[in-house]
C-alpha cells in the first residue's frame, strides 16, 4: 500500500519479478478489496502471491511514533512477518521513516551489530558502486563504521556478484593523516582485519562518481549529503541538456543525430536501476523502495531482497563479524526460516 501510485504500481512490479522469480512465494500485505482485482488482472503476480489483507495504512507523512501505534498497518504486518519467520524479507515502497522505526524495533538488529545502516548502489565510471550509511546514523563511532565496512563488503558480494570488492573510507583527504580520530582508527582496525587485502584506505567525495572503490563507507550524516548531492547533480545535467537542445532548429537537429547516445547514458542513469536501499545489520532483509517509482523499479527492488535472501546475506554477516573479532555465538541466532519447498518467501506492505 505503499508509494505514490500503490497498489497498482506494486502489482504491476510483481508481473514483472514473477517473471524472473518464478519460485518466489510473495505475502502481499494490504487492502484486500483494493487489491483483489488488480491482481486478478495479473497472472504471473497472482501464480506467486498470497494476499493478507490489513484495514489500516501508514501514510506518508506520519511520524514513527504514531507509526508503530498501528499494530494492524500493511507495513506493521508485512514486518510482523519477517520477524515471526514466516518471511525472509519485506519489500516496501512506504514512510521511511516508519519502516526503518518498525524494523529497528520488530526484527530488531543481527547479534553484533550496534546499529543497522541504510546501504544502496550508485552508478559510477567503473560500474556499480555501494554506499552506507545513507541516513539512518547520523553519527556514527569507530566500530560503527567498521561494521558497515564488514556489511558493505557483504552487499557487494551478494547483490553485485563481486568476489573481492575494494573498499573505501570516505574521508576529507586521501593522506593518512586527515580526518577525524574516528575515520582514522577504524582505518586502523579495517587494515588489520581479514578484508584488509581489499581496503584501498580513504577516499574523497569525486572517487564515489570515479569509482575508485567498490563499496564506500561514511556515517548517515555525510553519506545522506553525497547521495542528495549526486542526485542533484544528475537532475541539474538531465536540465541542462535539454535546454541545449531546444534552443533553435540546429540544436534539435543536433539532438537526432546524438539522440542513440543520449538513451543510452539515459538507460545507464536511470533511477530505476538503483531503486531498492536497504537496511543492513537487521535480523532479516529489510528494503526500501522509492515511493515514486514504477513498476520497473518496484521490480527491481524484488530483485535487490531475492538476491539478499537467496545468497543468504546476513548468515554472510555473521560470519565475516566472527572473523573480525564481534562476539556472536550461535545461541544469539535467530530462528529458522519457515522452509518453503516452492522457494523464497517475501513480504510486500
Amino acid at each position: 500500500m505503499g508509494g505514490d501510485n500503490a497498489p497498482a504500481m506494486v502489482i504491476d512490479g510483481l508481473e514483472l519479478a514473477a517473471e524472473r522469480h518464478p519460485g518466489a512465494r510473495i505475502l502481499l500485505v494490504g487492502d484486500e478489496a483494493a487489491i483483489a482485482p488488480l491482481l486478478a488482472r495479473r497472472r504471473r503476480a497472482s501464480s506467486i502471491c498470497t494476499v493478507r489483507h490489513a484495514p489500516d495504512v501508514i501514510s506518508g507523512d506520519m511520524k514513527p511514533t504514531a507509526a508503530l501505534r498501528l499494530r494492524n498497518a500493511s507495513m506493521r504486518l508485512a514486518i510482523d512477518a519477517v520477524a515471526g519467520g514466516e518471511a525472509s524479507g519485506v519489500v516496501s515502497a512506504g514512510n521511511t521513516g516508519a519502516l526503518l522505526a518498525l524494523a529497528k524495533i520488530v526484527i530488531k538488529s543481527l547479534p553484533g551489530i550496534d546499529r543497522p545502516a541504510m546501504a544502496a548502489i550508485a552508478p559510477s565510471r567503473r560500474g556499480d558502486v555501494v554506499m552506507l550509511d545513507l541516513g539512518a546514523n547520523v553519527q556514527c563511532d569507530v566500530r560503527n563504521l567498521v561494521q558497515f565496512a564488514v556489511m558493505g563488503d557483504v552487499f557487494a558480494r551478494t547483490v553485485l556478484g563481486l568476489t573481492a570488492p575494494s573498499i573505501g573510507l570516505l574521508n576529507v583527504g586521501s593522506e593518512e593523516l586527515k580526518g577525524d580520530d574516528t575515520v582514522r582508527e577504524a582505518a586502523e582496525v579495517l587494515r588489520a582485519s581479514h578484508i584488509a587485502p581489499q581496503f584501498h584506505g580513504f577516499v574523497e567525495g569525486h572517487d564515489i562518481a570515479a569509482g575508485t572503490t567498490d563499496v564506500v563507507v561514511t556515517d548517515g550524516f555525510t553519506g545522506n549529503v553525497a547521495l542528495k548531492t549526486g542526485e542533484g547533480a544528475l537532475k541539474l545535467i538531465g536540465d541542462l541538456l535539454r535546454q541545449v537542445f531546444n534552443r533553435n532548429w540546429a540544436s534539435r537537429l543536433a539532438y537526432l543525430l546524438a539522440k542513440p547516445g543520449l538513451d543510452r547514458l539515459r538507460e545507464w542513469l536511470d533511477p530505476r536501476r538503483y531503486n531498492g536501499a536497504v537496511m543492513v545489520g537487521l535480523n532479516g532483509v529489510v528494503v526500501k523502495s522509492h515511493g515514486g517509482t514504477d513498476a520497473h523499479g518496484f521490480a527491481h527492488a524484488i530483485d535487490v531482497a531475492m538476491d539478499m535472501v537467496v545468497h543468504r546475506f546476513n548468515d554472510r554477516i555473521r560470519e565475516d563479524l566472527g572473523r573480525i573479532g564481534t562476539d556472536v555465538t550461535p545461541a544469539d541466532a535467530p530462528p529458522a526460516q519457515e522452509k518453503n519447498d516452492d522457494g523464497p518467501r517475501l513480504a510486500t506492505a
